[in-house]
């Protein structure tokens, strides 16, 4: 039972399309940006209403010749905005008191209000950034919106469907024709599948638990298995094939590789330790690589964060003992592929820390420090604690 097929079986009228397009509109609108500032003249002790009221006309004619920003910074009583030249940041409604956030929505761009009256005081109110809202026009979301509303439509549906396949399944347990031709669904066969891997509906690790699940290898309907929320399925067994050893013909083949790949492996463990030997004894890398046809690479300052060997054999060079007298360290790497690398290892030369290293080895060595340091004290609390001698007297 499929949410999206169901969704598919969905007729929409360009009516109903426009009718679900007014219920989503919010979806498909871009909210107006509107940016305010103010400058406020206080009703207080010190200022009665008509004087902030007459402050405030005044300021209108001052604007006439001076920037609001510059204006806010020097006479509103806000002072935390004023510093900011009145700046109330992005408007939003419903914060400010109702006469207030009306002027603000009634002013075009760079307009100036009235003087407003709050429980502050009296305002001068300014838009300082106006994006206008858009919506999106209907033609243009129709496709979309059809999906959207087919899909909210058919969930109704498939929740029905789902309890009625429900019932369906386990009152007829030993088929899935009666569901099957009760709610018009086909019914589906996969390629035989194991416990661990499938193809299709069989990849889902919830259909592969279901369809090895004890009530179905019985022979009965599995319970509905549910897959992200859109998808419901029953399972019956068509055919099992028990686990088995293959016949000796048909893996006669990998038998022969899996001997062969053993034996290569082997043989190549074997002259690496006999190359590695004529190496130890003095003979030069080049030459016994030319005679024996191997390909011979040279590092040269090879650091830890080399990329070009790969990570195994990096680890094992620079965990080799280091040449003495001249000597080269001869050693083998085995690498995962089976390969055997031999390297003739002709010096070490020290890492020299930067300074910003030293500070990265100063910081790591105190961050360690403290690490250790509080875990040595968790011990000692946890110690004091349990060997602590705790009385309680009554009086």
């Amino acid at each position: 039972l499929s949410l999206d097929a169901l969704a598919n079986e969905v007729v929409a009228t360009d009516q109903q399309l426009k009718a679900f397009y007014e219920e989503q509109k919010d979806f498909y609108t871009t909210k107006e940006r509107r940016k305010i500032s103010h400058i406020l003249f206080a009703v207080n002790d010190k200022t009665d209403d008509a004087a902030a009221l007459q402050k405030a006309k005044d300021a209108q004619q001052q604007l006439a010749n001076q920037a609001f920003a510059e204006l806010a910074k020097s006479i509103s009583d806000d002072t935390l905005t004023a510093k900011n030249g009145g700046d109330l940041g992005l408007f939003e409604a419903g914060v400010m008191e109702k006469a207030f956030e009306d002027a603000a929505l009634s002013l075009k761009l760079n307009e100036v209000s009235e003087p407003v009256k709050s429980s502050f005081g009296y305002h001068l109110i300014t838009v300082t950034e106006l994006v206008k809202g858009e919506s999106k026009p209907f033609e243009t979301v129709k496709d979309e919106l059809t999906k959207t509303y087919q899909k909210k439509e058919a969930e109704t549906r498939f929740y029905e469907l789902g309890e009625r396949l429900t019932e369906l399944s386990y009152e007829n347990a030993d088929n899935l024709n009666v569901a099957s031709d009760s709610l018009g669904i086909k019914t589906k066969t996969t390629d035989l599948f194991t416990k661990d891997n499938g193809q299709g509906i069989a990849s889902e690790l919830k259909v592969r638990n279901a369809a090895f699940s004890e009530e179905v290898l019985k022979g009965n309907n599995s319970e509905p298995v549910e897959l992200d929320g859109e998808r419901l399925v029953v399972l019956r067994l068509l055919k099992h094939e028990p686990a088995a050893s293959r016949k000796i013909d048909e893996v006669r083949q990998d038998i022969i590789q899996a001997i062969l790949i053993d034996k290569a492996k082997q043989q190549t463990v074997e002259q690496a330790a006999l190359l590695s030997r004529r190496l130890q004894d003095d003979e030069s890398v080049d030459a016994l690589a030319k005679a024996e046809n191997l390909p011979v690479k040279t590092y040269k300052g090879l650091t830890r964060l080399n990329m070009e060997i790969p990570f195994q054999l990096s680890q094992a060079i620079f965990k080799a003992a280091k040449p003495v007298a001249g000597k080269p360290v001869i050693f083998t790497v085995p690498l995962e592929s089976g390969d055997q690398v031999i390297v003739s290892l002709q010096q070490v030369k020290p890492g020299e820390m930067s300074d910003e290293d030293k500070k990265q080895a100063a910081l790591a060595s105190k961050n360690l420090a403290n690490v250790f340091g509080q875990a040595y004290f968790n011990d000692l609390l946890n110690s004091l604690e349990q060997s602590a001698d705790i009385a309680i007297l009554k009086k």
